[in-house]
């Protein structure tokens, strides 16, 4: 199973920008897909997850309102829509993928089974 993310860039504060993930491998989608990020000098932070099944989502409060998660399991796609940004959310992003299954929201690194390589998304102000 591997996971590609793309769609990062450097944008001004304000601006948007849409990252995507795709899961190739027999991860079938996967139980619930995550994004993730880590600033410069900072540990990783959760920033938004999806379930497969309902569709339910759930936000980091510092994204809350301005980034929408959405998933489309046909193309075992993932995507992290990103408004309103601003400078720090200055950070490289990564997708992951939990293959198990569960219930509540996985908004911990162990929660997920595989990760992407991350692609870096840069806001000046």
């Amino acid at each position: 199973v591997q996971l590609q993310a793309s769609g990062g860039g450097s944008v001004q504060a304000g601006g948007s920008l849409r990252l995507s993930c795709e899961a190739s491998g027999s991860l079938l989608g996967g139980w619930a897909r995550g994004w993730f990020r880590q600033a410069p000098g900072k540990e990783r932070e959760f920033v938004a997850t999806i379930k497969r099944n309902i569709e339910s989502t759930y936000y980091a409060d510092s994204v809350k309102g301005r980034f929408l998660i959405s998933r489309d399991n046909a193309k075992n796609m993932v995507y992290l829509q990103m408004n309103s940004l601003k400078p720090e959310d200055t950070a490289v992003y990564y997708c992951a993928a939990r293959s198990r299954p569960g219930t509540g929201y996985y908004i911990h690194d162990v929660h997920y089974d595989y990760w992407g390589q991350g692609t870096l998304v840069t806001v000046s102000s």
